[in-house]
């Protein structure tokens, strides 16, 4: 598995996972493109060879930055893909200054709250009927570590 900044050349696989996984919500291989090259955005892909099985992207707007999506395909879903795009997120959000994310995930959607929850996140606001579906936006939030804090639980005593 390897983690990497997208490339133009992703669009059409980025687009294809977005069809499987939110259907109707999906986003567009044009969308996809305008990820790729708009302003403060940073979009990742994580691959198995030459496939792209994952993404996350996030816009920045000084110290916050969103998390707009994450996602794995099917068969690479709970084998860790989720979460090391999100620690290549985080830490990129961090070195270029940030001190918080921010994301919206669907009520009804409890595996991506409970990786969220495990991952540190905390809710911080809800958007009712936010979703086609009828189903709430969950806003959460991380406070982010600067690259050059140490924090206490990674010092080690001797």
């Amino acid at each position: 598995m390897r983690i990497r900044t997208a490339k133009d050349g992703d669009a059409a696989a980025i687009a294809r996972l977005e069809t499987d996984l939110f259907g109707t919500d999906a986003w567009s291989e044009r969308q996809v493109l305008e990820e790729l090259s708009g302003d403060r955005r940073h979009l990742v892909v994580a691959t198995d060879g030459d496939a792209v099985v994952g993404y996350a992207t996030t816009v920045s707007a000084v110290e916050v930055v969103d998390l707009n999506r994450i996602a794995v395909t099917v068969t690479h879903q709970r084998k860790g893909v989720a979460r090391l795009l999100l620690a290549e997120v985080m830490g990129a959000a961090s070195a270029r200054g940030a001190t918080r994310m921010l994301l919206e995930v669907s009520s009804e959607n409890s595996a991506a709250l409970a990786f969220y929850e495990r991952s540190g996140f905390t809710e911080i606001d809800r958007r009712p009927r936010y979703y086609r579906d009828g189903s709430d936006a969950i806003v959460m939030e991380l406070a982010l570590h600067a690259p050059s804090e140490t924090r206490q639980e990674d010092t080690v005593h001797g």
